[in-house]
């Protein structure tokens, strides 16, 4: 079986890498994915032995359905770009100004295709159902999986594998993070309501500065002293606005905020302490506030067993030295909306190289991957898929 995958994946390896350089020249933003869905699309349906659909407006959905009965396993690529001017010079830069695939979607859904390439040619060996979910709209809340959940997609679904590049682990390095592997992404908006007046009379005003300056220092008090040291929880203040001239003290101040946990308890938790916070600082200063406070993405906690097989995987692919065992991210994923449907595992592949400059962090304007890592990513899904469905 192996042998033949291989000759396979030697047979798709420079159509993955055409499909990855058409999607970064024409990258799109997430919810406006209309074109790059539509290849995606055509290049589904030119494959063969698929069940091609469009859940939403700028997603696809695959069905590749087995000889044989068995479980239902889901494999996901996210489509979108970012609003990022690109500045790298090789010839398959972004043609749309201030638009870049800096996070590596574009090297995710070609390798996807190039997984669903692969497997359509083995439906005969098949168990089951493989179900290829390319996704809209990742980087922006509310994001695209919830509403691929709602259209159906993950109906009957048993288990569920997804990839992201990493250009910080070396190509030919697979990372691994069993559990929780990324934060739940949190969010909040504040108003803090003062009363204005001239600098030189602060007696007579509310000054909303100040007081905002005593809310972003005890904010930073429920890492240090409100939470057990051995929680993990970020609170960063990313924002703060006030005042127009040197000689007024204003009205008002605006913040913003972000706030990334593993633990519903500790995400729970930091959601109330940051309030009570503003509440208690602004009422012993005479101040007022508004909190909007947005739960966004879930937290990413891969299963043990199928994380396993995976690891199995890699290990039977490239031998032990491929793997590298991954602390947490901090970053946040709609994937986790996935995993609270069917257990699953994210798993990160690397495409950093140092020698041909390929190893700027991901959003960096000058963000690339080494190609090289596209067929290890569609060797892997292609092996766990079968392991999975076996």
């Amino acid at each position: 079986m192996m042998a033949k995958v291989d000759k396979l994946i030697d047979q798709v390896q420079e159509n993955v890498i055409t499909w990855r350089r058409h999607l970064h020249k024409h990258p799109e933003l997430s919810f406006q994915e209309e074109k790059t869905a539509q290849f995606v699309y055509e290049t589904l349906c030119a494959l063969g032995n698929l069940e091609v659909s469009r859940p939403t407006k700028t997603s696809v959905m695959a069905r590749l359905i087995g000889s044989q009965p068995g479980k239902v396993l889901a494999l996901r690529a996210d489509m979108d770009a970012l609003a990022v001017q690109e500045e790298n010079d090789f010839d398959f830069v972004s043609q749309n100004p201030g638009i870049m695939h800096a996070c590596g979607h574009d090297g995710h859904t070609a390798m996807l295709l190039g997984t669903a390439s692969i497997l359509s040619q083995l439906q005969d060996q098949i168990q089951g159902e493989v179900r290829f979910l390319f996704q809209h709209a990742e980087e922006l809340f509310p994001g695209g999986s919830r509403e691929l959940i709602r259209a159906g997609a993950m109906s009957g679904v048993d288990s569920i594998l997804g990839l992201h590049v990493m250009s910080h682990l070396p190509t030919g390095k697979i990372g691994i993070i069993y559990g929780p592997a990324m934060a739940s992404s949190d969010t909040f908006d504040a108003i803090i309501q003062g009363r204005g007046g001239h600098a030189s009379q602060p007696h007579f005003t509310v000054d909303p500065v100040a007081v905002g300056a005593q809310v972003v220092t005890n904010l930073q008090h429920i890492v240090s002293r409100s939470l057990d040291p051995l929680e993990k929880l970020v609170v960063s203040v990313t924002t703060f606005h006030s005042g127009t001239a040197n000689n007024i003290i204003p009205d008002t101040a605006t913040m913003q905020g972000s706030i990334r946990s593993f633990s519903k308890d500790v995400r729970q938790q930091a959601a109330e302490q940051i309030d009570k916070i503003f509440s208690g600082i602004t009422a012993a200063h005479g101040a007022s506030y508004t909190l909007d406070y947005h739960y966004g993405y879930d937290s990413v906690n891969n299963d043990a067993a199928i994380t396993k097989i995976v690891e199995e995987t890699v290990e039977q692919l490239w031998g032990k030295e491929a793997v590298v065992a991954m602390t947490p991210l901090m970053g946040g994923e709609d994937f986790s909306f996935y995993l609270n449907e069917a257990p699953g595992c994210f798993v990160f592949i690397g495409t950093g190289n140092q020698e041909q400059g390929m190893a700027y962090p991901i959003h960096h304007p000058r963000f690339t991957i080494d190609e090289a890592s596209l067929a290890i990513g569609v060797k892997l899904s292609v092996s766990a898929a079968l392991r999975l469905l076996d």
